[in-house]
């Protein structure tokens, strides 16, 4: 790859990172292509040479966010690869790592971001299906059916399992956050992760 063609990939990263970051802060209606162009280092007319305008932009910028999200969370399910002796220790790990992400700026922006602009931008909700829990619980899925193969675990149904998992995990977190307005203690997000592991161990171990 040439170097021309490669930093016109970059230069478009940083246009996409920089109007997530301005969409995450003033949302879709009071965010300024000139703001975004600040915020990505780059001149007005060059984010228009990338993406032809403020709607186009904020389509983008949405995908590439949550795609960034979703990698981050399959990152975090890499310890049951190779999850040890200690079976729930792993488990207790990656649902803590989990929890900080599913509480983290990038995840709330992105819910934040899509619970308000959906109407307008109704494409948005197959950005959702695509890099959204759905594609988690199918990644997550996967390893408790390797586990389930290797002995550790008894889950007939890993799709089933994975789903049960992440309720228990996420669903106590819209009351917790206050609908995203708090942010947890990293105590009680641990806690949270031993509680949900202990209860999913319970039903499928």
């Amino acid at each position: 790859m040439g170097n021309t063609t490669r930093g016109r990939i970059d230069k478009r990263q940083a246009i996409l990172e920089g109007a997530f970051t301005v969409f995450a802060r003033q949302g879709y209606a009071q965010a300024c292509v000139q703001e975004i162009a600040n915020e990505a280092g780059v001149a007005k007319p060059t984010v228009y040479n990338h993406l032809t305008d403020k709607a186009t932009l904020f389509r983008h910028a949405m995908e590439a966010g949550a795609r960034t999200a979703l990698e981050e969370r399959l990152a975090a399910l890499e310890p049951l690869a190779h999850p040890g002796d200690d079976l729930a220790a792993t488990l207790t790990d990656v649902a803590h790592a989990l929890l900080r992400l599913h509480t983290g700026g990038r995840w709330c922006a992105l819910r934040r971001l899509l619970y308000s602009e959906v109407t307008r931008f109704p494409d948005l909700l197959d950005v959702a299906a695509e890099y959204g829990t759905d594609r988690l619980n199918q990644a997550l899925a996967d390893r408790l059916a390797r586990l389930t193969l290797a002995g550790r675990l008894r889950a007939a149904d890993p799709e089933l399992a994975a789903e049960q998992l992440t309720s228990l995990l996420f669903g106590p977190l819209e009351a917790r956050t206050r609908l995203g307005t708090r942010t947890p203690e990293d105590a009680e997000l641990r806690e949270l992760a031993g509680t949900a592991v202990r209860t999913f161990l319970t039903a499928w171990s």
